[in-house]
């Protein structure tokens, strides 16, 4: 009996390596695949400017990462609400108490994007609304509005060629300059209801529609991975939700992440995975008695298998983990 329609997929030819340069950009998917790399060991930069939802701040952020213009005291994007200094291209993690804490924060992110996108080879892009919000003073589409009054933003539906036009912009050029970067585009499984169940539909038509123009485009550069379509789908129930009935449940991050890896990650890089988890749950094991010989002889094995891997890998980096266990063996 088959209680499900498994959405096929196939091996991509957009390959990940540990030796890749990857760059991640978009909504809540991009952050939790970023994650997952980064725990993997993978030499990842994940949404320099916070988490971002919609194709024309997506954009936006590209160009600023590009260019490495700085922010200042004098950039329209910054702005001061309800005791806090906001930047209407960043996330909310990155609002400050002073202008200047701010400026210091935004412009050290960009810094690391400007040097990741310089050398890239992968960029994972997750399209997660259509919808976007203008900001009425200025007509600037804002990445957040940071509880601004509503009335302070005009809303509307980007279209499809909006979309296409806006992204090949940043694309094209970034093609251009390196003909063998690829572009993995997705469609974040989050639904957006606070905009209405038909209204949410509408918008992740748009931004598939949108992602097939870019692919017919850039149809040697890219490639869609169907995470949207696996959850709504092929885990078409509640249980793989999480309590807000929205946003995916663990077990269904676990599940989206497996079949990412098996399409889009070398069979050499997996098995290396496995190795780095092993060596993170045996630095998460909490003992009995950690003074004991034999939870210090555990220690010296895994600091062991540690040196085996980084021995074999040079370019990972393991110096926090041999930290650990460092202080764990001098207790």
């Amino acid at each position: 009996m088959q209680l499900t329609t498994p959405v096929t997929l196939q091996k991509s030819n957009v390959e990940i390596t540990h030796k890749s340069k990857i760059m991640l950009l978009g909504s809540c998917f991009a952050q939790n695949i970023g994650n997952r790399l980064q725990a993997g060991k993978f030499n990842v930069c994940t949404n320099p400017f916070g988490i971002i939802y919609n194709p024309l701040s997506i954009s936006t952020v590209l160009h600023r990462a590009i260019s490495g213009e700085e922010f200042t005291a004098d950039s329209p994007e910054i702005s001061e609400s309800n005791e806090r200094w906001h930047s209407i291209l960043h996330h909310s993690d990155f609002s400050r108490r002073t202008k200047e804490e701010l400026i210091t924060t935004i412009n050290s992110s960009l810094q690391a994007a400007h040097n990741c996108i310089q050398n890239a080879d992968i960029l994972i892009i997750t399209f997660g609304t259509a919808y976007v919000y203008t900001r009425n003073c200025d007509g600037r589409v804002v990445s957040n509005c940071h509880k601004m009054p509503a009335k302070e933003f005009t809303r509307r539906l980007l279209s499809v060629d909006e979309i296409t036009e806006c992204m090949s912009r940043v694309l094209t050029p970034i093609t251009e300059a390196r003909p063998g970067v690829k572009i993995i585009f997705t469609v974040s499984p989050i639904r957006h209801l606070r905009d209405g169940a038909h209204d949410n539909q509408l918008s992740k038509a748009t931004l598939l529609l949108a992602i097939e123009q870019l692919q017919r485009r850039y149809m040697h550069n890219t490639a869609y991975f169907p995470a949207y379509e696996i959850v709504l789908d092929e885990l078409r129930d509640y249980r793989f939700y999480a309590d807000d009935m929205t946003h995916p449940a663990p077990i269904a991050v676990e599940y989206i992440w497996q079949k990412f890896a098996d399409t889009h990650i070398s069979s050499g890089s997996q098995t290396l995975c496995h190795t780095i988890e092993d060596i993170n749950r045996a630095l998460a094991h909490r003992p009995f008695d950690a003074e004991s010989n034999s939870y210090k002889e555990f220690v010296r094995n895994t600091l062991k298998k540690i040196d085996t891997v980084q021995t074999m890998h040079p370019y990972l980096c393991f110096e926090k983990e041999i930290e650990q266990c460092n202080t764990l063996l001098n207790r």
